[in-house]
């Protein structure tokens, strides 16, 4: 069976090709792909190419199938797996599929990833428990499940004392604590707001920090202080571009500090300040990984020995993270299509890939079946004589100019097919 994939063969040469499967296995699964979500990951990974840590040395003789963020159909079970898995079932993948080597699909395997019209599931991946079940009413909204489970494992990965000088630890946020999320203006802050708004454990007070007006202004748009405040939360924004002493301000909304502290750019003095910003019991999560393996950041000893506070990186989310995310998204406790501002087909994914640090904006949506080009969603009305976006605009306007189920419906029915 022929397949269409942007596969990767080097730093920087992302190709799409079409090309035969191999015949599926009766260990295996044959799927479709019918969206994917671009993630700064990837970017990595292809500027990094064999010397990224989850991509193989053979890649220029044995490209791999780039893309992990991907929702789709089951099209044929293998024998093993007919108790389990149904042809039609619609998917989501969680690519921490357990291999020993850190391998995942998207960055290491030949016939599977999600940019890709048609892929093959190994075996490993049903063993693992990393091919799941998704029943939510739209593909897009399954292909940020992924990124979700990475905010959700964050939250969940936090620690913080049963009480005071006792070693018991109670996992997740501080509930009714004071928590900032620095530098969290991109879509994975986005969906931390959402989730710290929306989620199972709430903090009193959400600090959210960033640089770049713009963008705090659509986050304020998105994340209302009135819809934070019906939840019991009280949220703030601040632009922290123009200040001196970025802890001394943020500690005025809590002068005790904050009980949870999220950094969301691999950016030194983030860190020193962040680590600063501590309550007693603190915890601080890395949660922007960095590309350059020797980063550091000046880190307070004497606060960790007497006051308590403590560090955690988390990246991605576990399994049992990614079903959280899929039960979120499927009863629209989140919002994921909040953060999805640009679509665009398979024909285009390997050029927006590599330009995704200039483009800006959330999720970028690929349908793998189509031929479209890169477009941002609430900008569609400054396109004119085109028959296909004209009957897009009421959609969008229905739904305030968010990506929907019924905008997926009509682009997957009218869009050009690849």
């Amino acid at each position: 069976m022929k397949t269409k994939a942007v596969r990767l063969y080097g730093e920087m040469d992302l190709r799409l090709e079409e090309f035969e499967l191999p015949e599926m296995q009766e260990d295996e699964i044959l799927a479709e792909v019918v969206t994917d979500s671009l993630c700064m990951s990837s970017f990595k990974a292809i500027t990094q190419a064999q010397r990224h840590k989850k991509v193989p040395n053979d890649i220029e003789e044995h490209p791999i199938i780039l893309g992990h963020e991907f929702c789709g159909k089951i099209l044929k079970v293998g024998k093993k797996w007919k108790d389990q898995y149904q042809e039609g079932d619609k998917f989501v993948i969680q690519p921490n599929i357990g291999d020993v080597k850190g391998w995942a699909p998207g960055y290491s395997f030949r016939y599977m990833g999600g940019d890709a019209t048609k892929i093959i599931f190994t075996n490993q991946v049903m063993e693992n428990g990393s091919l799941l079940k998704y029943q939510g009413d739209t593909f897009f909204e399954g292909s940020v499940v992924e990124p979700l489970s990475c905010v959700v494992g964050a939250f969940n990965a936090q620690y913080h004392m049963k009480r005071m000088y006792y070693y018991e630890h109670v996992m997740g946020i501080r509930e009714g604590g004071a928590m900032a999320l620095l530098g969290a203006t991109g879509p994975m802050g986005f969906l931390a707001i959402d989730f710290a708004i929306h989620g199972p454990k709430k903090p009193s007070l959400l600090v959210v920090t960033g640089r770049t007006q713009s963008k705090i202004d659509l986050a304020k748009k998105l994340y209302t202080e009135e819809e934070a405040k019906k939840n019991g939360v009280t949220l703030i924004y601040v632009n922290t571009s123009e200040m001196d002493d970025v802890n001394a301000e943020l500690r005025k909304y809590a002068d005790k500090g904050y009980d949870d502290v999220f950094i969301f750019a691999p950016n030194q003095e983030m860190v020193s300040y962040g680590v600063k910003m501590l309550a007693y019991d603190g915890c601080l999560n890395f949660f922007s990984g960095p590309a350059d393996k020797e980063f550091s950041a000046n880190v307070n000893f004497y606060d960790i020995h007497y006051n308590s506070t403590h560090f955690i990186g988390t990246s991605g989310g576990n399994t049992e993270d990614m079903k959280q995310s899929i039960e979120l998204i499927e009863k629209k406790t989140v919002n994921a299509a909040k953060i999805v501002t640009h679509v665009l087909g398979l024909d285009e994914a390997a050029k927006t890939t590599k330009e995704l640090p200039q483009i800006g904006g959330g999720k970028k949506i690929v349908y793998t079946h189509h031929k479209f080009p890169l477009t941002q969603v609430d900008k569609v009305d400054e396109i004119s004589e085109n028959k296909f976006i004209e009957g897009l605009k009421p959609i969008l306007k229905r739904h305030g100019y968010l990506w929907s189920g019924e905008a997926e419906r009509y682009f997957m029915e009218n869009a050009p097919k690849i």
